[in-house]
């Protein structure tokens, strides 16, 4: 068995009226997150990571849409129950946190031994549903990044 690679990614999707998608994990049901996932290989790019992931684990394409990297890493302990995934003596994780931004709220294709279902949310809804500390946060950002990011195109454009 290979390793997990500790250095992943959290992508928020959502759309331009603030509306989340969340997915319920498969081994933990009840546990709603947005799309995460580890590198594959050291040398791959965060950025390819998340359209990887987006793929994976929603079907969809995010090279279709605007995909921010936020700049923004959370370190965090990797939860007993998952860290026989990793390497020994691996106990935490790198995070790196990304928005796509969907015209509307899209139907998506869940990867089946993954997540069971999914739901479109208000980010307020959606972040009081997340079980993870570091997708709570970055849902609550997320207003503030739509709105920086959408000044910034206007001023660039």
């Amino acid at each position: 068995m290979a390793y997990k690679i500790p250095i992943s990614v959290l992508v928020v999707i959502h759309t331009p009226d603030l509306q989340v998608l969340l997915i319920e994990r498969a081994d933990r049901p009840g546990f709603w997150q947005s799309v995460t996932g580890s590198k594959d290989t050291e040398d791959e790019a965060l950025e390819l990571t998340a359209v990887r992931e987006v793929r994976e684990e929603t079907g969809l394409d995010a090279t279709r849409y605007r995909l921010l990297n936020w700049h923004k890493h959370n370190q965090f302990e990797i939860f007993s129950h998952w860290s026989g995934r990793f390497a020994p003596g691996t106990t935490h994780n790198q995070e790196h946190v990304f928005s796509l931004e969907l015209p509307a709220p899209l139907p998506v294709t869940l990867a089946p031994r993954e997540h069971t279902q999914y739901l479109w949310l208000p980010w307020q809804e959606a972040a009081e549903k997340c079980f993870s500390w570091t997708n709570v946060e970055a849902i609550r950002e997320l207003p503030k990044r739509v709105l920086e990011n959408s000044v910034l195109s206007h001023i660039y454009r």
